[in-house]
């Protein structure tokens, strides 16, 4: 990974419950600002684009849910696509034939969340304005 940038740090361990809210964050995708998004599954975090494989939009509706009302799957608050939580692939719905979710390189490490940026993708370089 020799184009990879250091790690980032995206929130305590603790915030990420076991299919509860998920922590949004910005990426940088070829120089556009990418919503991107980690959360907790079966144990393991997860770190995903906020993007829809169907249609180029954030999955979440409210800010931060991600899951179906099941908290089985990841789902498409906008057209009701289904993504596996474990590795983005598309369950059913509108993804179907659009391929998956992208996936992201997070971990945690001694209480933190950490994104390893890969190459194509960077922390977004200018954050947005407070309001």
């Amino acid at each position: 990974m020799a184009d990879a940038g250091p790690l980032i740090a995206l929130c305590p361990s603790a915030q990420l419950q076991e299919r509860g809210d998920g922590h949004r964050f910005e990426v940088e995708d070829a120089g556009q600002a990418v919503g991107a998004f980690a959360v907790r599954f079966n144990g393991q975090v997860r770190g995903f684009l906020n993007r829809c494989a169907h249609v180029a939009m954030e999955l979440d509706w409210v800010p931060g849910q991600f899951f179906d009302l099941d908290r089985e799957s990841l789902v498409c608050a906008t057209h009701g696509a289904l993504y596996d939580p474990a590795d983005g692939r598309c369950l059913g719905g509108a993804c179907g034939g659009h391929g998956g979710l992208r996936r992201l390189d997070v971990f945690e490490a001694d209480g933190t969340v950490y994104w390893r940026p890969e190459p194509g993708l960077r922390p977004r370089a200018d954050p947005p304005a407070s309001a």
